[in-house]
């Protein structure tokens, strides 16, 4: 009787994970979909899973400039790349020190870390900040510094070092040693489960952000893919209200909801390749500690 009951119930379980794997995956469909589907479809009958009217036209005008696209690709990667690096040691090795017991100050760094949750500088004195005080306005610093430290990811890799045994790190010290060596021999090793989440949350925040792009790039070189395809985007919108002004063109000439489309496969596509390298580890992570020996 249990065994059925089991069966069942795993039955149940499986037929419900896949209906929302499938709610999950039906919006990506109809992304892609409806960024191969002329404008003029779009606009009559909306979106559809299946394309009707197969058209490039959004993809031929969003790679019009194709040097363009890569450059904001590379320095994309690049900030991505760097900042979740930065950002994984900086979190890492402040969490480790805030878990330590035998650091004094640490309630203390704790508080003044947690009351920058509750209170800000605001906008103007960030900018002065960054821009005259840092000299950092149109450099890549300015797209890395700003998001590598989030006081959320701290508090979570604190929780998540606090579980390893002190006895791991005591018996580091009795064999020599010294507190660096042992956040890199021991403690990154154990952690990794927690490195990947963060990593994977700190790469997201990274590769979608455009905000600081626009506050402090104003070189073309510099510019980031999302800041990119931002102007692209609003520059089609210009180029339809000026159109429409005008009167002299039909509004649906320019593939504007198409464009969009294919702008959401663009910027979220590499990015989703990411995730199976770090799944395995959000298993370990919701696992870990559940067996005690």
């Amino acid at each position: 009787m249990k065994q059925l009951d089991r069966k069942i119930f795993s039955g149940i379980g499986y037929v419900s994970l896949s209906i929302l794997a499938l709610l999950c995956i039906f919006p990506f469909i109809l992304v892609v979909s409806s960024s191969f589907t002329e404008e003029t479809k779009i606009v009559t009958d909306g979106y559809q899973f299946i394309p009707t009217a197969f058209s490039t036209e959004a993809y031929s005008i969003l790679f019009k400039y194709p040097q363009e696209m890569i450059n904001a690709y590379l320095v994309t990667i690049g900030v991505t790349v760097t900042g979740t690096l930065l950002g994984l040691f900086l979190t890492s090795m402040t969490a480790y020190v805030l878990c330590r017991k035998d650091f004094k100050w640490r309630n203390k760094f704790s508080f003044f870390f947690f009351f920058t949750t509750l209170f800000s500088g605001g906008l103007v004195p960030w900018y002065l900040l960054i821009v005259n005080y840092l000299n950092m306005k149109d450099t890549p610093m300015a797209l890395i510094v700003p998001m590598m430290l989030n006081v959320f990811y701290i508090i979570v890799m604190k929780s998540f070092m606090s579980s390893i045994p002190e006895a791991i790190i005591e018996s580091a010290k009795i064999d020599g040693a010294g507190d660096f060596k042992i956040y890199l021999r021991l403690i990154l090793p154990l952690s990794k489960p927690a490195l990947a989440t963060i990593g994977l949350f700190l790469a997201l925040a990274y590769w979608n952000d455009w905000y600081n792009a626009l506050l402090f790039i104003s070189d073309e070189k510099l510019m980031p893919l999302q800041y990119y395809l931002y102007k692209m985007l609003g520059n089609m919108d210009g180029m339809r209200k000026a159109m429409m002004g005008a009167g002299a063109v039909v509004t649906t000439a320019i593939p504007t909801e198409s464009l969009k489309m294919a702008m959401t496969v663009v910027a979220t596509g590499p990015i989703l390749l990411a995730y199976p390298f770090v799944q395995r580890y959000f298993v370990q992570g919701l696992t870990i500690g559940a067996v005690k020996g």
